[in-house]
């Protein structure tokens, strides 16, 4: 394959807020929403009730506070513990600014969670690699300076608007077009993906980052095989307080930089 890597920042965090609701017997009504399920582009996340559930209803709100959706979904004769997949269909297509899900179990008791996604794009140009090389070259480095500067000026100003994203993590996933074998891409990808990281410790982010790559397992456009797909040729810059997923398909296992 050709060697370029764009830099795509973005970032599905999801900070969550949770009650809990003391049933009959003093048992505890509890809730899980499993970060790495919740998808906005396909409207769905997953749900786990400690206790039978009889429903869940979800509240979405944009940015700026307007409903997207207000639903509710019967789970009513599930088992507790069951993965209840919530759907919603937006009346547009803004921005989500606060998911808040609502639990109730079989006695009526109920629970709730939010979730705020967070991301934040951020400008970059691509940086192009030799072919099969994972080295930062001398004159891709300033492309890397601004997209530092970048994230610099974002995290300053999240910590000023005073922040509660704990816990975030830079990761850095790789990925490649369908140019070549899929063991030889994903090594690629993962080499690439751990040098952008290693530049990114080495030049001052004190946050934890991790690294992962993700070869042709999850392009940005889908292509047969052996198609030069310069948009696939990436890598994804993200800011997350969980690890962001790809494909069901490919388990990742991402790395920390010193």
């Amino acid at each position: 394959m050709t060697g370029s890597l764009r830099l795509a920042v973005a970032a599905l965090a999801l900070t969550s807020v949770a009650a809990a609701a003391t049933a009959a017997g003093g048992q505890q009504l509890k809730i899980q929403v499993d970060k790495t399920k919740v998808d906005l582009k396909a409207h769905r996340l997953e749900v786990k009730m400690s206790h039978p559930p009889r429903k869940v209803k979800i509240e979405v709100f944009s940015e700026s506070g307007g409903s997207l959706a207000d639903e509710e979904h019967d789970f009513s004769g599930r088992p507790a513990g069951s993965a209840l997949i919530v759907t919603w269909n937006p009346s547009s297509d803004a921005p989500v600014g606060k998911i808040a899900v609502r639990a109730y179990d079989a006695r009526d008791n109920w629970v709730g969670v939010e979730l705020f996604p967070w991301f934040v794009p951020i400008p970059h140009e691509d940086v192009n690699f030799r072919t099969g090389s994972s080295d930062i070259d001398a004159p891709e480095v300033p492309k890397l300076e601004a997209a530092f500067a970048k994230l610099e000026e974002v995290l300053a100003k999240d910590k000023a608007h005073g922040s509660t994203h704990g816990g975030i993590t830079l990761h850095i996933a790789g990925h490649t077009d369908t140019v070549g074998s899929p063991s030889s891409n994903l090594k690629l990808s993962q080499d690439r993906a751990r040098s952008i990281a290693a530049w990114f410790r080495k030049r001052g982010v004190k946050l934890p980052i991790a690294y992962e790559g993700f070869g042709e397992t999850s392009p940005a456009v889908k292509t047969a095989d052996n198609i030069d797909e310069v948009r696939n040729r990436r890598a994804d810059y993200i800011l997350s307080d969980g690890p962001p997923t790809y494909s069901a398909a490919f388990r990742p296992a991402w790395k920390r930089i010193p």
